[in-house]
Order: structure tokens, then sequence, then C-alpha cells
């Protein structure tokens, strides 16, 4: 970061009085502007038996298996960002069930939350990030083709559930 989204100055790395991480701050309005971590929302699509995957389109991982998901979108709910993404990468729209996972990924500064969810029907298909969308028995995964430890994570979490009494996942990623 260079320049103040406020004001337009320019900013200096400094630890700000009562705080203890080092921040960006103006050096002619003196706002702080701190960075958080970026929110993934997903789903766990499940019909029959059976969880929708997506081949990735793009990088990072392309051409690996993963879950719909991707980025949380400033004014949506975590519910209305879980359901564009699949809209979005394999072109149907869910009916959300349980949270299943949320995951603190640190080393990329992210939190991904995962969702239950159902197809009504197999009407569905690629979306424009998405090379191919496929329909997975749960004894047939590609573990060693998934694209992210995260959606491992809540693919494992969806089987756990349909075995045992449930509760969600919580787990963090160095």
């Amino acid at each position: 970061m260079k320049y103040c989204n406020q004001c337009g100055g320019t900013v200096q790395p400094n630890i700000p009085t009562s705080d203890t991480k080092l921040r960006f701050v103006c050096t002619a309005c003196k706002s702080i502007h701190y960075q958080n971590p970026k929110i993934v929302v997903g789903t766990v699509p499940i019909h029959n038996n059976e969880v929708l995957l997506c081949l990735r389109a793009i990088e990072p991982r392309q051409n690996f298996w993963t879950l719909p998901a991707g980025f949380l979108e400033n004014g949506e709910s975590l519910a209305e960002g879980a359901i564009r993404e699949t809209q979005e990468e394999a072109l149907f729209t869910p009916v959300l069930g349980p949270m299943l996972a949320v995951v603190d990924v640190i080393h990329a500064d992210q939190v991904h939350i995962f969702f239950r969810a159902e197809l009504r029907d197999n009407n569905f298909g690629p979306g424009a990030e998405s090379l191919d969308v496929k329909m997975f028995s749960l004894d047939d995964i590609p573990w060693e083709a998934m694209a992210f430890k995260t959606g491992k994570l809540a693919l494992k979490a969806h089987i756990e559930k349909e075995k045992n009494d449930f509760e969600p996942i919580y787990k963090t990623i160095e």
C-alpha cells in the first residue's frame, strides 16, 4: 500500500499508539489502514448420496477438483455468497443446509466457510471458472486430485455428518 484511500496522502508502516501490530498509517490525515482476512464461502452440493465437484479452469490449482466456492463480496451474507459462488461455478441454485466447516487459513489470510447444499436435480454445468462439473459417489471422491485442503476438510465433515451425530468442524491451517 502506498497511498491513503481517505485523502490520497502517502502511508508508512507504523505501530499506532495503543496497538501491537504494524499497520499502514497515513502521514497526512493519520488514518490507520487495517488489513484483515478475506472470507471464502462455498457449498458441499449433495444429490442422491453423490457430491458435485468442479474442475478448476483457473489458477491457482487449475485442472484440480474443488467444491464451488469463492470470495464473499461486500454487502452479501455468508449464505448469499455461497449460493452465488455455486451459481457461478456450477450453474445451479443450491438449497443451503447447515454449516459444515469453518477453516482458518492463516498463511493466506483467509477464513473458509462451507455449507451443506442440496441439488434438487441433475441440472448443472460448468460455469466460467470450471472446465467440468461432475457428480462423484462419496466412495469415489478424487482425494488426490482435490485442489485445496479446505475442500477436503469440508467433504470429510459431510461424510462424518452422515455417519454420526454431527458438530461443524473448526480447523486452523498454518
